[in-house]
């Protein structure tokens, strides 16, 4: 028998084991910023140390919008007076009153991934869930080479112009019933680009989105619970109700 057989027999199954089992492997996400309470001033200048308004002070409150969080840590390591971390990576919260993928597409769903003008991080969270470690494949989660035959749509990137029209012939195209995955701090905001005369304030801008993963970038077992959710295997994170802003109509100017 070959020796890489035997060493693979002996080796075992290295891929994770969540959903089915919790993760327990150290590194596997960055965790976002938690509120807090702090004295009036203090709440002020933590808010005041984030560089894309995911922090706000009310009175004596941190409140944190997790869509506008790049992980630059400024809130938790600069000062003495820092928020609180959570390390968990469900992050995939619903934004849309249209139910999950019904569970005929359980065991097979198909995604087509557009970069919308990501700047490589967030794309590179996604290219892992193909790896031996997250290995979709194994939940069902395909990547689709063409929108004809796509399920889901995962964008990255907060939508630069050339790509707007792209990205909406690239949804009509999809068969319905479809739904679409925002993935990263700048497809739910526009991240530290923001909005202007080049880049859209999100995919939300341009198409109704039905599920949004926070991070900058997200890790890759953020992004699979998101996918999870979108087909209902899942249940959504409860993002507070403030964080709404940014989300338009779907049809975009």
């Amino acid at each position: 028998m070959s020796p890489w057989v035997l060493s693979g027999l002996a080796t075992g199954i290295k891929s994770s084991r969540y959903p089915h089992r919790p993760e327990t492997a150290a590194g596997v996400s960055p965790g976002l910023p938690a509120g807090c309470e702090r004295t009036a001033g203090a709440a002020l200048a933590l808010a005041a140390r984030c560089p894309t308004g995911a922090l706000t002070a009310h009175g004596p409150h941190v409140q944190v919008d997790p869509r506008r969080c790049v992980h630059c840590f400024r809130c938790a390591r600069d000062g003495q007076d820092v928020v609180e971390w959570e390390d968990g990576f469900e992050w995939g919260a619903c934004v849309a009153s249209a139910p999950p993928l019904g569970p005929a597409f359980r065991g097979s769903v198909h995604i087509r991934v557009v970069d919308a003008g990501d700047c490589g991080a967030c794309l590179h969270e996604v290219r892992q869930l193909n790896n031996p470690y997250y290995n979709m494949h194994r939940l069902g989660f395909f990547i689709s080479p063409t929108p004809r035959q796509a399920d889901v749509l995962l964008v990255v990137g907060p939508v630069t112009d050339h790509l707007r029209e792209p990205l909406r012939k690239t949804y009509d195209a999809m068969p319905e019933p479809k739904r679409v995955v925002a993935v990263g701090a700048c497809a739910l905001t526009g991240g530290v680009f923001g909005a202007s005369f080049v880049s859209a304030g999100g995919v939300a801008e341009v198409l109704p989105v039905d599920v949004e993963v926070p991070g900058n970038p997200p890790p890759p077992l953020a992004i699979l619970h998101g996918l999870l959710v979108a087909v209902g295997r899942k249940p959504p994170a409860p993002w507070p109700a403030m964080a709404t802003d940014n989300r338009g109509d779907g049809r975009g100017p």
